[in-house]
């Protein structure tokens, strides 16, 4: 209780709002080549230490680590740090970050991770936390917008990992022959099969809405079809819905001709097994597509292929084919060896039905804790709800990463104090 009275104290007694702005100003807007804003940095600077050396006198065995929560984080985002160390015990050792929709969103950061975001990214990586960043984007499209966001050093540090395509490969600079790992030629001929004949197929056979209104990613593996028009528009939820029932029925094609079975209808047995997710359901229930097939009745080879692969469906973002057997979990498992990270505590940061997985993974290993943004899929937003209830607002990702540096914080404080 000691810990939780003195925090008490210092959001009562000290001036934290306007600690905030300084410590904010200094780290974001650094000395430019103008006397006036080099002078002004300057004042603030010196404004911040004063300010930070005043709490240190006030709180003598805590004072320096005290002043830093108080110069970052808000009331709630320190007890809920502190709240997290009681639970747990230890501090995070690992960032595992999906991007679209989490660090970044089109409604609320013009699709850019904000600064404040990308300055706690490189904090926790000159802290010596890695950070594995989760996507279902191409490998080359996350090295270009990384880069540009948090630059080459960090990128190619050797404590960043690029899980891509939502599991299919890892790359991680500086690791040798572990640099890049192509998860998905451990997979065997039958569902690569299914793959190759699903993207050979999917646009020349498409309906005319579907191949004039999408395009189909540069994936190495997955097939994922994205839509040509702004991501979230009318537009752009309307084809990808059309997209998704397409993409449905070519997969239960392949997947009959792969495991050689003649059915009347794979498509709707395809419809029927995918619609177990409500998401895909009310897509299906829109188009009035029916899902009462009978499933019972199918061929088993048919439904044991179907075991294997997902349908990820991205309101008004995308539609794709994935292989159950690489997803987010097995990238980030693989991306853990590569870095060397035996006993991993992650802060796991995602929105969608594959970010889940990874959370739900570090959950039933008690390797980490979960964080959503609050327009998060259902799923996602009950299990972070059941466990720590890190939501934060659409572009607020640097709230959470505030919260993991204060908990990294009190967990060196505690350390020294043993």
């Amino acid at each position: 209780m000691e810990q939780y009275d003195q925090l008490y104290r210092l959001y009562e007694t000290a001036d934290t709002e306007t600690l905030r702005a300084y410590q904010e100003f200094v780290d974001l807007f650094p000395p430019l080549s103008s006397p006036v804003a080099l002078d002004q940095w300057d004042d603030a600077r010196a404004e911040l230490d004063e300010r930070k050396a005043e709490i240190a006198d006030e709180f003598p065995a805590t004072g320096e680590t005290y002043a830093d929560i108080a110069a970052r984080l808000t009331r709630e985002e320190a007890f809920t740090a502190l709240d997290l160390f009681s639970k747990y015990g230890r501090s995070v050792n690992v960032l595992v970050l999906d991007v679209d929709e989490t660090l970044r969103s089109a409604g609320d950061t013009d699709n850019e991770i904000p600064r404040d975001t990308l300055y706690l990214l490189t904090e926790f990586q000159e802290r010596g936390v890695p950070i594995v960043v989760c996507t279902g984007q191409t490998l080359e499209n996350v090295k270009g917008f990384m880069i540009q966001g948090l630059g080459n050093e960090v990128v190619s540090s050797g404590s960043l990992s690029i899980v891509y395509e939502s599991g299919n490969g890892v790359f991680t600079p500086k690791h040798g022959a572990q640099t890049k790992q192509l998860l998905y030629e451990r997979l065997d001929d039958e569902v690569v099969d299914v793959f190759d004949a699903v993207r050979g197929r999917v646009l020349s056979e498409a309906p005319d809405d579907v191949s004039h209104g999408t395009h189909l990613q540069g994936n190495e593996f997955n097939v994922t079809l994205k839509p040509n028009a702004e991501v979230g528009s009318d537009t752009a939820v309307e084809i990808v819905d059309e997209a998704l029932c397409y993409l449905c029925g070519l997969v239960g094609e392949c997947v009959a001709e792969a495991v050689g079975v003649d059915v009347a209808d794979p498509a709707a047995l395809a419809r029927t097994y995918f619609a177990r997710d409500p998401e895909i359901q009310a897509v299906f229930d829109d188009a009035g597509l029916s899902t009462d097939a009978d499933l019972d009745g199918a061929p088993s080879a048919l439904l044991d292929l179907f075991e294997r692969i997902d349908l990820g469906y991205y309101e008004g973002d995308a539609a794709e084919l994935v292989s159950l057997e690489l997803d987010k979990s097995a990238g980030v498992e693989q991306a853990f060896e590569v870095l060397g990270i035996d006993d991993p505590f992650a802060l796991v940061m995602g929105d969608s039905k594959s970010d889940l997985r990874v959370m739900e993974w570090v959950a039933e290993n008690d390797a980490g804790i979960a964080a959503a943004p609050d327009h998060a899929s259902k799923a996602v937003l009950d299990h972070v709800r059941a466990h720590d209830d890190l939501v934060y607002e659409a572009g607020e990702a640097s709230s959470v990463l505030n919260i993991a540096y204060g908990l990294d914080l009190i967990a060196r404080l505690n350390e020294r104090r043993s």
